[in-house]
C-alpha cells in the first residue's frame, strides 16, 4: 500500500473500514461496561456516566500519544527518513510512560473532588471512585498501547490494532460478569470489577501489539539508543501532542459542563444521558474511521509535497463522511427509545436518553467537518489549529448554549437543541476556514 500513489478511495477502504471496525470493538466494549454497570444499579449506571468526564483525561491523553506519534512517524516515511522513523517512534514511546505518570496522579487526587463538582452523590461518588482508582492505576498500560500503535498507523496499518481490539471486547465480556459478580474463588468487586476487567483486556492489547511491533519493517535497524531520551525529539513529539491532549481535555471539560447542566434534573438524567451517549459513539464510528486514514493519508503526502492530494483526501473524506452521517442520524433518530432500553428499564431514565438521542441525530451530520479538520490539521503538524477548534467547540460553545437554552425555557430538551443549533453554526464556519485555509496556505486553487 502506497499513501503517495494508489487511488485515495481504495485507501480510505483500506485504512478507514479496518479502523472503523476497530472503534467499533472499542466503543461496544464501553458498551458492556454500560450494561454491565446497569446490572448493578441505577446508581452505578450514573457513576459511570459521570465518570466519563474524568477517564477522558485519561483518553486525552492517549490519543495525543497516537495522533502526535503518528503524524510526525507518517511525514518521516513520506520523507523517506528512515532514521527520523525511528527516533520519533522510540521517542514516542519514552513520552508516553513519562505522560502516564502524571496521568495516574491527575486521576488519583482529583477524581472525588470532579465527582462532586457534578453535583454527585456520595453513593454516585464512591461507586465511581471504585471504578476511576483502578482505571487511572493502569494508564501506563493504556498510554503504552497507543504509543506502539503510532507506528502501525503511520504505516496505514489499522488491521492490527482492529484485531487487538476484536480479542480484547470478547475478553472484557467474559471478564465483566466474573469479577462484578465473583465466581469460585475471585469475591463480588462491583464497580471495581469493570475497572479490573479493563485493565487485564489492555495488557493482552499490549503484548499482542508488541509482538506485532517487533516484526515491523520500520524497525529493522531499531537499537536501544532510540529510546534513550532525546529532548529534540520529544519536544517535537510534546508540540505535536500535547495541543490535541489539551483539545480533547476541552472535550472532558464539554463533557462536564453538560453532565452539570443535566445534573440539574436529577441522576436519571445523567443515567439516561449516559447510557444514550455509549450507544451513540457507535454509530460515530465511520467517522472516527476517516478521521484515522485522514492523519495517515495527509500525513503521507503532505511529507512528500503531493499538496493536490492533500486536498483532494480532505474533500473526499467530508464527502464520504456527511453521506454515512445522515444515515446514522436517521437510525438514531428512529430507534432511539429502544436503543436506551438495552441498559435500563427505568421509564424515566429512558426518556431522558431518548429526547438526547433525537436531538443528537440532528448534530451527526455536523461531525464530519469536526473530526476530520481536526485530522487534517494535526497531518499537516498543526497541533494549535485542532486545540483551537476543540477549544472553541468544546469550552466557547456551551456558554451561548445554556444562555440561549435558559432564553428558550432552561429544560433538559431546550439545552440539546441549543446545543444542536449551535453546532450547526460552528460546523459551518470550520468548513469555511479550512477552504480558506488550503486555498491560501497550500496554494491550491484548482
Amino acid at each position: 500500500m502506497n499513501l503517495t500513489k494508489d487511488p485515495l478511495p481504495s485507501l480510505f477502504k483500506k485504512i478507514a473500514i479496518p479502523a472503523i471496525i476497530a472503534t467499533l470493538f472499542q466503543t461496544l466494549f464501553n458498551v458492556v461496561d454500560t450494561f454491565f454497570a446497569g446490572m448493578i444499579s441505577a446508581e452505578a449506571l450514573s457513576a459511570l456516566a459521570k465518570s466519563f468526564p474524568i477517564y477522558f483525561i485519561l483518553i486525552a491523553a492517549s490519543v495525543g500519544v497516537t495522533v502526535g506519534g503518528t503524524s510526525l512517524i507518517a511525514n518521516s516515511i513520506g520523507e523517506r527518513d528512515k532514521t527520523n522513523v525511528l527516533n520519533y517512534f522510540g521517542q514516542t514511546i519514552v513520552y508516553g510512560i513519562v505522560l502516564s505518570f502524571i496521568v495516574t496522579f491527575i486521576g488519583l487526587f482529583f477524581a472525588s473532588n470532579i465527582f462532586s463538582l457534578m453535583g454527585s452523590t456520595n453513593e454516585v461518588i464512591n461507586l465511581g471512585l471504585k471504578y476511576t482508582n483502578v482505571i487511572f492505576s493502569g494508564s501506563i498500560i493504556f498510554i503504552s498501547v497507543v504509543a506502539l500503535n503510532s507506528l502501525l498507523h503511520a504505516e496505514g496499518d489499522t488491521k492490527s490494532f482492529r484485531n487487538v481490539l476484536i480479542l480484547s471486547f470478547f475478553l472484557n465480556i467474559f471478564l465483566n460478569p466474573l469479577f462484578i459478580f465473583g465466581y469460585g474463588p475471585i469475591p463480588s468487586m462491583g464497580m471495581t470489577g469493570i475497572g479490573v476487567a479493563t485493565i487485564i483486556c489492555q495488557a493482552v492489547a499490549f503484548l499482542l501489539l508488541l509482538k506485532k511491533i517487533i516484526n515491523s519493517k520500520s524497525l529493522k535497524k531499531i537499537s536501544i539508543k532510540y529510546f534513550y531520551p532525546n529532548f529534540d525529539f520529544l519536544g517535537k513529539i510534546f508540540f505535536q501532542s500535547a495541543p490535541i491532549t489539551a483539545a480533547l481535555f476541552m472535550i472532558s471539560i464539554g463533557n462536564f459542563i453538560i453532565l452539570a447542566y443535566a445534573s440539574r434534573f436529577g441522576e436519571p438524567a445523567i443515567a439516561g444521558y449516559g447510557a444514550a451517549t455509549r450507544f451513540e459513539q457507535i454509530l460515530l464510528l465511520p467517522v472516527l474511521g476517516l478521521n484515522t486514514a485522514i492523519i495517515s493519508i495527509v500525513g503521507q503526502n503532505f511529507g512528500a509535497k503531493e499538496y493536490l492530494r492533500v486536498k483532494q483526501s480532505y474533500y473526499q473524506a467530508i464527502t464520504y463522511g456527511t453521506i454515512l452521517m445522515i444515515i446514522s442520524g436517521l437510525i438514531i433518530f428512529f430507534s432511539a427509545d429502544k436503543i436506551v432500553s438495552i441498559f435500563t428499564n427505568d421509564v424515566v431514565v429512558i426518556n431522558y436518553g431518548t429526547i438526547y438521542l433525537k436531538i443528537s441525530a440532528l448534530i451527526f451530520p455536523t461531525y464530519p467537518i469536526y473530526f476530520i479538520s481536526n485530522g487534517f490539521f494535526m497531518a499537516l503538524k498543526k497541533a494549535s489549529y485542532a486545540m483551537n477548534l476543540n477549544i472553541i467547540r468544546n469550552v466557547v460553545l456551551p456558554i451561548p448554549t445554556i444562555l440561549f437554552a435558559n432564553y428558550i425555557g432552561g429544560s433538559y430538551k431546550n439545552f440539546f437543541l441549543s446545543y444542536c443549533l449551535f453546532n450547526w453554526i460552528f460546523a459551518a464556519l470550520l468548513l469555511f476556514f479550512v477552504i480558506i485555509y488550503i486555498k491560501k496556505k497550500l496554494n491550491i486553487n484548482n
